[in-house]
């Protein structure tokens, strides 16, 4: 392939998230951007996907039951002349880490916001997140067609609270009940729509002109020349549309729609394709910045799954290519011993769906089925000088004490409890107490240790029980420091020493205020947040 195919392909790419918070609208979403980007033909809620695995972003069985995300998910389909790689996100809060994960993985976001509630706190957070990568955000005003707040008290919230520029490239045309369509401010046409059945098709849509009387018939004679006056007065002042203030995250382009009924999805959809940002350089940790258009091939594990297709009982390592083209059964030196290992049975990737492939671009997201077990954040490279340091770990907040009820289910329990520490779904410290039976997990929140049991169940047939632990807070010490250093100092009341699972001291306490005298009884101790290995997030966006 020449220098020049290779920057076609990569040009082609959009690798993106959606993001916001619970409930906002983000799955449906995600659904209707595959229905009118055409990789599915019938759009479903997510109960309804028991019917439909294979337009399911949402696969797993808990997933379904409680009808939120809680593990990320690739859908990768053609559009408009480009390759999509869309990665659905959890949006539960307790799920923070895989959805930085992700967020480490993509060139741009679709934020959704539930126009009736505006910007809530799991939005302003992940915005947060990415305002700190510098990814460029498209926003959807979503759940139009319900009562909602006024678009331009919308509009001042987004620049206010978030602080960063809008410019909205549609404005509703009604408001709940009366949600007619949406007017592209750009190409100055309106979009007038009728609903169809539960939104499971494209809505048969009318492309018209402001004064086309029709029109003027859709809404009450003062709410028409109210409409008029909100286009003219975005005409005459507030931000103007920069393509390149989007792709350097200064500036939000702003639709407004409803992803249930498929108002203005397709808008967003045709304007992030122009406009959302192809592959970009990658840092690598020694400072380098890493062109898509390099030949050499470069990318970095964000994910691990197990049992995406249980007939298989598989694990997909998830792999980001950042630079170069990857080809099937390449050979690349192990980020953990040097040692070559063969890339095979890669896969491209629709939910749980999955196909092989031969090549992959940068920007492209390629699933590897491997014996090599490749831990999250490793680079995977055909120059071993490159390294990308992308991975955070966030601290656990929830702890638990899991064991196996009985004897006969332990090789199932031990396998399945040490797959999902690989796929970061959890963390685990060693204590004195803690052995093969049993295990001391961290989580960011109580909803992960739930996934944990409802998996080690169903997965592997276990039968785990989990018991709270008294701890509140985990902080590690410098690298280097030795158990034996404190083993005869006094900790404090229900002050635990204890190592992660790569070995790093670690101390857990009961209360914020066990630390407090703890590191007033020990001047001079260092304590952090996150592991001396693990890439730290500013404390406002965990």
């Amino acid at each position: 392939m020449t220098p020049s195919e290779r920057d076609h392909e990569i040009g082609r790419r959009r690798t993106f998230a959606i993001i916001s918070h619970p409930d906002a609208g983000k799955t449906t979403l995600t659904e209707k951007l595959l229905l009118y980007g055409g990789a599915i033909q019938l759009a479903g809620s997510v109960r309804a996907r028991r019917d439909q695995p294979s337009t399911a972003s949402d696969w797993m069985e808990l997933e379904k039951e409680r009808g939120i995300s809680v593990s990320s998910t690739l859908l990768q389909f053609e559009y408009g002349g480009c390759v999509i790689n869309l990665l659905d996100t959890p949006g539960h809060k307790d799920f923070s880490e895989d959805t930085y994960r992700v967020l480490t993985a993509v060139d741009s976001v679709i934020m959704v916001i539930d126009a009736a509630k505006g910007i809530e706190e799991r939005t302003r957070k992940l915005f947060e997140i990415c305002r700190l990568r510098g990814i460029p955000i498209f926003t959807l005003m979503n759940k139009m067609d319900r009562p909602s707040q006024d678009p331009l008290t919308l509009l001042d919230e987004l620049e206010k609270v978030l602080g960063i520029g809008a410019f909205p490239v549609t404005w509703p045309v009604g408001n709940g009940e009366t949600f007619r369509g949406v007017y592209d401010r750009l190409e100055r046409r309106l979009h007038l729509y009728e609903r169809s059945a539960r939104g499971r098709h494209r809505a048969p849509e009318r492309v018209s002109g402001i004064h086309d009387e029709a029109f003027k018939t859709l809404l009450s004679p003062k709410d028409h020349a109210d409409w008029v006056e909100e286009i003219e007065m975005l005409a005459g002042a507030g931000e103007s549309f920069e393509p390149a203030d989007i792709q350097t995250g200064l500036l939000t382009p702003v639709f407004f729609g409803s992803g249930i009924t498929n108002f203005g999805v397709q808008l967003l959809l045709d304007y992030f394709i122009r406009h959302g940002a192809p592959p970009q350089p990658r840092i690598s940790t020694d400072g380098r910045s890493i062109d898509p258009a390099s030949p050499v091939f470069s990318g970095f594990v964000f994910k691990v799954q197990a049992n995406m297709n249980p007939r298989h009982r598989d694990r997909l390592t998830f792999v980001r290519i950042c630079s170069g083209t990857f080809e099937k059964d390449m050979v690349v030196p192990d980020p953990d011993t040097g040692k070559p290992v063969r890339l095979s049975y890669p896969q491209k990737l629709f939910g749980q769906d999955r196909e092989s492939v031969e090549i992959a671009y940068p920007g492209d997201i390629v699933g590897l089925v491997t014996h090599k077990a490749f831990r999250i954040g490793a680079t995977l490279t055909t120059d071993p000088e490159i390294r990308y340091d992308e991975i955070p770990r966030f601290s656990p907040e929830a702890f638990a004490t899991i064991r196996n009820i009985g004897t006969e289910k332990q090789k199932q329990f031990r396998e399945g409890l040490d797959q999902l520490l690989d796929e970061g779904v959890i963390q685990a410290f060693k204590t004195p107490e803690s052995g093969l039976t049993s295990s001391l997990l961290g989580a960011v929140g109580q909803l992960q240790f739930d996934v944990v049991l409802h998996r080690l169940r169903n997965e592997y047939g276990a039968d785990p029980r989990i018991d709270p632990a008294p701890y509140t807070l985990v902080r590690w010490f410098d690298a280097g420091v030795r158990r034996d250093q404190y083993e005869e100092a006094y900790l404090g009341i229900g002050v635990k020493l204890a190592e992660d699972l790569q070995g790093y001291l670690v101390l857990l306490f009961p209360t914020a205020w066990a630390l407090d005298y703890f590191l007033e009884k020990n001047p001079g101790t260092r304590l952090h947040t996150v592991s001396p290995q693990a890439k730290a997030l500013p404390a406002s966006v965990i």
